[in-house]
């Protein structure tokens, strides 16, 4: 009888769906979490979801147990590992230093290999995965949105609530679109910009793929405070997506693809740094050497382009501003700083945009609470999973209008449409800008409106 049952618990071991031998999430790191559980107050999908599989330390016990057969890759699993916004809270706030950033970016390509789908999810995914990361695509929806912005479409939508019946998900997408305008259109940045006055440095700009159409004024801001500060720019026309999309997906082809087209680019540029202003692309940027250390052509360019790879904010307070800041306001303005996740966790980059913006006069920086605590942005996350999006983009807006600040200072494009479709949906009326767009007024003596 005993011989029966093991026999048949073998069999069933065998039929189990579990991680490919392709890079499945190491044991040596998940042996590192000790299950403390000093992660659970830090993680969004835990505060909102309130159950233990949705935190890091469920998603490890899953990612162990899947390791072992002891479970299925499955659609209950699968969920779970969906609901992590791979913001990077638990990587901070771990004593046992757990690289929880490598395990989860492991088990999503797992998921994206081994786990099918549902049709509408496998083309929803596919929809964001072939839009999203080309620009060029991209441009040829600027006019038909300019077309249904202008007629007042988007109002009329979200009155009715009929998309949101039709696909929670179109529904969110819709609800973040940011605004096309003219600048959307142009694409006409020289290869190489002179730097102001004595030449410090040679330093190359990303430009990135929503940020290029529809965040340019923040490039625009971008090349002209480094220009102002001595940096020569180099724009090479060859770039494209910096692969943080895929990466967070788990595309692995697609992002390995981009990130390679992205080494090529600046391959003969000859910079001394490679600058990003969106806090999402420069953690996946810094990531190159991991994403293709198994890359015998690529794998010491990647290395040696993720050393050169600087966010703005970074790279600016670490060489000094050489340029005079002017005050933005003639009364003194009331500001406050939104840490976007991967620039403070994933980058661990928080004191240096602090010190930058307390340098423009009569600025009052405040500071907001649960400051760590991602806004539900988290690239596509807030497409994908709108309703845990929902609560914590609602939760972000509330505490950024308490600190009784006038202006948000948001370094990156996601976050700052988040924060910017909550802020609407309670009634509120604050500006969302980028440092560099703040840091380039200052610089060239311009008021706020």
């Amino acid at each position: 009888m005993m011989l029966s049952e093991n026999n048949e618990k073998i069999a069933s071991l065998k039929n189990i769906q579990g991680f490919d031998e392709n890079h499945p999430p190491e044991p040596k790191l998940i042996d590192s979490c000790v299950h403390c559980g000093f992660c659970l107050s830090t993680c969004p999908s835990y505060r909102v979801l309130g159950t233990e599989m949705d935190s890091p330390r469920g998603r490890i016990y899953l990612m162990d147990a899947i390791n072992e057969g002891k479970i299925d890759l499955n659609t209950a699993t699968t969920e779970h590992f969906d609901s992590c916004l791979g913001c990077l809270a638990c990587v901070t706030a771990c004593p046992s230093g757990v690289e929880y950033d490598k395990l989860i970016s492991a088990t999503r390509h797992q998921v994206a290999r081994n786990y099918p789908r549902s049709l509408p999810d496998k083309l929803f995914r596919q929809l964001i995965f072939s839009l999203f990361p080309y620009p060029q695509r991209l441009r040829f929806l600027l006019v038909p949105l300019f077309i249904y912005q202008k007629l007042g479409l988007p109002k009329l939508i979200r009155a009715t609530g009929l998309l949101e019946k039709i696909s929670p998900r179109l529904a969110a997408m819709e609800s973040i679109l940011p605004e096309v305008t003219g600048k959307s259109f142009q694409d006409n940045y020289p290869t190489v910009i002179p730097a102001q006055g004595e030449k410090r440095y040679r330093v190359g700009v990303i430009l990135g793929c929503v940020q290029r159409l529809f965040f340019s004024p923040v490039n625009e801001a971008t090349v002209r405070v480094l220009t102002a500060n001595g940096c020569e720019v180099v724009i090479p026309k060859s770039q494209g997506c910096c692969a943080a999309l895929p990466e967070h997906q788990g595309q692995t082809a697609q992002a390995h693809t981009l990130a390679k087209q992205m080494i090529d680019s600046f391959a003969e540029m000859d910079v001394e740094y490679v600058i990003i202003n969106a806090a999402g692309c420069g953690h996946t940027l810094k990531e190159y050497g991991h994403m293709l250390e198994n890359d015998p052509e690529y794998k010491d360019k990647a290395k040696e382009f993720a050393n050169k790879v600087k966010d703005s904010q970074e790279f600016l307070a670490n060489v000094g501003l050489t340029a005079k800041l002017s005050p933005l306001t003639e009364e003194p303005l009331t500001m406050v700083y939104q840490d976007a996740c991967h620039l403070l966790h994933g980058q661990k980059i928080s004191v240096q945009p602090r010190q930058l913006l307390k340098q423009i006069p009569n600025i009052n920086l405040r500071e907001p609470l649960d400051a760590a605590l991602c806004c539900g942005s988290a690239g596509v996350y807030n497409m994908l999973q709108p309703e845990v999006a929902e609560e914590l983009g609602q939760q972000k807006a509330r505490n950024l209008v308490n600190t009784g600040a006038e202006l948000i200072a948001s370094p990156n494009p996601g976050c700052s449409l988040q924060i910017s479709k909550h802020l609407e949906k309670q009634g509120k009326e604050m500006k969302v800008m980028h440092p560099m767009e703040l840091l380039d007024l200052a610089i060239r003596g311009v008021k706020l409106e």
